[in-house]
């Protein structure tokens, strides 16, 4: 039996529950492991909605299947699952005790919308007036003050902006269900957990730090995401490949590599892992949907490194996707397109390109307050600011404090399939806490 729950003051009752902070796909996965184990989970993500970034991909790599048609049945799981109690729009404030005995403090932001109410119908999000930035479609849509993150978000409710809402009364009226709350506040939680697994995800590399690449200068410059977006069927174009200057089909696309990542002098000098593959997946299907537009790939080296990715690489040249060593310097605004230069280190000739489209292939950063959760938890932060694992070759999902696993991004770049079994070893882990606590009260 555990040490640790061995060592707990007499009296001390044990909890046969989890919690699981962050919702993407490491934390989904990790939380259907252990409530079909019939352990209760308490699963927490700060956003409206779960799914994280992959609810934002196309496709995925090397299969070119969708991501949405893998993620949004367990999704759906998720939410119709008797032993997961889920927590959208919720901050975790503070976490105390030991393996078998956590107490895990929550805050739940103000959604404005009765939840036992509302039914996701939409009519309050078509009504409004108001349109902001669209944080899910990376800035390239906008979206209402009243909204829905996603088609097919889970929780199925809307959240009001009460920071953007006008007060127009409009989403009131219309609404039969009378879902829509005029003041609504914080609230706060408080419960035991034997176990916490910690799988908060990452955020992607401000590409404005590159000022030499022009990012919101030029509007035919745009990060990965925002490409995602705009190649997904439900995003802002509706799949349809745009320039943003004048909403033409690209004649030719430049994927630039490597921008936030490997590079020391924005402090990453780490590789983000998933760029390359990302890149190349886009390409494909941005040569598969428009054979004519030019597609080149301007690298330092390519990194296909997992099961079928140097197939999926060599697929890519075999479609005509043209792959250059080498990065730019700058981008500079031409005529009527962008132009920059560049040495082709397989030659070292001096290339002078005029794409139409640009792209950033951005870096994976850390969360945004994992510094703030990790100094909570008493972890620490790798040299990266990603957390650091116990081992990370024997202990990839342990960390120094017993009881607390970590899954998915939160400890370093890597891609869904990696993500998705450090998921199910964390939760292994977990449930192994809740039977260990449960034998020892049984015992006592």
């Amino acid at each position: 039996m555990h040490g640790n729950i061995q060592s707990l003051p007499k009296g001390t009752k044990m909890a046969s529950s989890v919690a699981v902070i962050g919702a993407g796909i490491a934390g989904i996965q990790a939380a259907l492991d252990i409530a079909n184990r019939g352990i209760l989970v308490h699963l927490i993500e700060r956003e409206p909605s779960i799914g994280g970034h992959m609810a934002q991909l196309d496709k995925t790599f090397p299969t070119n299947d969708c991501s949405m048609c893998i993620l949004s049945p367990k999704m759906a799981e998720i939410a119709r699952h008797p032993f997961i109690q889920l927590h959208t729009c919720t901050i975790v404030d503070k976490i105390e005790g030991n393996v078998g005995n956590f107490t895990v403090t929550i805050r739940t932001i103000p959604r404005f919308i009765d939840e036992s109410l509302c039914n996701g119908c939409g009519d309050c999000v078509r009504i409004c007036p108001v349109e902001v930035y669209n944080r899910f479609d990376a800035g390239l849509g906008a979206r209402k003050a009243i909204y829905k993150p996603q088609t097919q978000a889970i929780p199925d409710i809307v959240v009001k902006d009460s920071e953007h809402c006008i007060e127009c009364g409009l989403c009131y009226d219309v609404c039969d269900l009378d879902a829509i709350l005029k003041e609504d506040a914080e609230k706060i939680l408080e419960f035991k957990v034997a176990s916490i697994i910690i799988a908060v995800g990452y955020t992607v590399f401000d590409a404005c730090r590159k000022e030499q690449y022009g990012y919101l200068r030029f509007p035919d410059v745009i990060t990965s995401l925002e490409l995602e977006r705009m190649l997904n069927a439900s995003g802002p174009t509706a799949g349809e490949l745009r320039r943003l200057s004048t909403g033409e089909l690209p004649k030719s696309v430049l994927f630039i590599q490597c921008v936030g990542s490997r590079d020391i002098k924005v402090q990453r000098a780490y590789c983000s892992c998933v760029c390359c593959m990302y890149a190349i997946k886009n390409a494909i299907l941005i040569k598969e949907r428009y054979p004519e537009t030019d597609v080149t790939i301007c690298y330092q080296d390519i990194r296909a490194y997992g099961k079928g990715y140097e197939e999926y690489y060599k697929r890519a040249e075999s479609l005509g996707i043209r792959f250059l060593r080498g990065l730019p310097g700058s981008v500079d605004e031409g005529v009527e397109r962008l132009s920059l230069q560049v040495e082709n280190t397989e030659t070292d000739e001096v290339l002078t390109l005029y794409p139409d489209l640009i792209v950033l292939s951005v870096g994976l950063d850390p969360a945004p307050d994992i510094e703030k959760l990790a100094k909570a938890l008493g972890i620490p932060l790798e040299e990266t600011g990603f957390m650091r694992p116990l081992d990370d070759t024997l202990g990839p999902v342990l960390t120094i404090r017993k009881g607390i696993y970590v899954a998915g991004t939160v400890t370093a770049p890597r891609d869904i399939p990696d993500s998705v079994t450090m998921g199910e070893a964390a939760a292994m882990k977990a449930v192994k806490d809740v039977l260990e606590a449960e034998a020892y009260e049984a015992a006592r």
